[in-house]
């Protein structure tokens, strides 16, 4: 007996300090990510002042007159992401309420996969969809529309990001306890009034985050945007318009041959460092909102 007592606890002690390490790796890995992308940036940075940085309205590092303004490609990722926003969320949380509130189990075994689906498609296959299909739909409606725009590209990075909105903000809904649903029926409540004032409510912190990722997810897509939108850094809102972001310029620089060590080489850090920085402020502004909006129910 005493033997056995001795293999459980040694079993439980090696399964806790291979967790630990598990989760020390995950640790270790992005101290060095940090680390890397900070060492190369003070490099940059010793060259380029901070404030022409920030404010310069030109990104031109690989052409004889060089600018190094962030806000062109600030801009194109805002533009895109906004345009992925104006569809994943409204798409999204219409889905979520439908699978939380009307849909039949049967129903919700049915719609659930298939929307997960999308996003198993590879990104990759979503850019070309955007430029050789959905770009040449919108020209029919849209004459003024260029080859490669951030229009059609963020209408399908929007298509792409509904399944994380919609399964993120359905479990939120479904969490929230069926009492509180009786209780509205049995006040004289319609489904819809049920829906959208009582379990919509109770349920804001899980949607406030699930749409907080959804930013995050489109300001960090790459392929979408690296063959759809173009790679013409332009300080413009203009969706109609090339406009390159923070991920395509990138993907740009590291598939050229750009040599290692030059000033050159070390804008993609930068641009890792603001992307970083970026969805970190993200992450905790999401953090902050979740547990503001967070209802606790015994």
């Amino acid at each position: 007996m005493l033997k056995r007592n001795k293999i459980v606890k040694f079993k439980e002690m090696l399964i806790e300090r291979l967790l630990l390490c598990c989760s020390l790796l995950s640790v270790f890995t992005t101290i060095g990510i940090i680390y890397v992308l900070f060492s190369e940036s003070v490099g940059f940075f010793k060259e380029v002042r901070i404030i022409d940085f920030l404010t310069d309205t030109q990104w031109t590092p690989l052409f004889t007159n060089k600018h190094f303004g962030i806000l062109p490609l600030l801009c194109g990722t805002l533009v895109t992401t906004l345009i992925a926003l104006s569809v994943a969320v409204p798409f999204g949380l219409v889905s979520a309420i439908y699978l939380s509130e009307y849909a039949t189990a049967k129903m919700r075994q049915i719609i659930k996969p298939l929307l997960e689906i999308l996003a198993a498609v590879p990104t990759v296959v979503y850019g070309y969809f955007a430029l050789l299909f959905v770009t040449p739909l919108l020209k029919k409606f849209i004459p003024g529309l260029s080859g490669f725009n951030a229009l059609s590209a963020g209408f399908v990075m929007g298509i792409m990001i509904i399944p994380l909105v919609s399964s993120l903000s359905e479990d939120a809904m479904h969490a929230v306890p069926m009492g509180l649903r009786e209780g509205a029926y049995a006040l004289g409540s319609h489904k819809i009034q049920v829906a959208f004032r009582i379990v919509f409510p109770a349920a804001l912190s899980g949607v406030t985050a699930a749409v907080i990722l959804a930013v995050s997810r489109a300001i960090g897509e790459t392929m979408i945007v690296a063959i759809a939108a173009g790679q013409q850094p332009k300080f413009t809102l203009n969706p109609l318009v090339p406009i390159e972001t923070i991920t395509a310029y990138i993907v740009q620089i590291s598939l050229g041959d750009t040599p290692h060590g030059t000033l050159e080489y070390r804008t993609i850090f930068v641009c890792g460092m603001t992307l970083f920085v970026l969805t970190f402020v993200l992450n905790v502004i999401s953090f902050k909102l979740k547990r503001r909006f967070q209802e606790i129910y015994e």
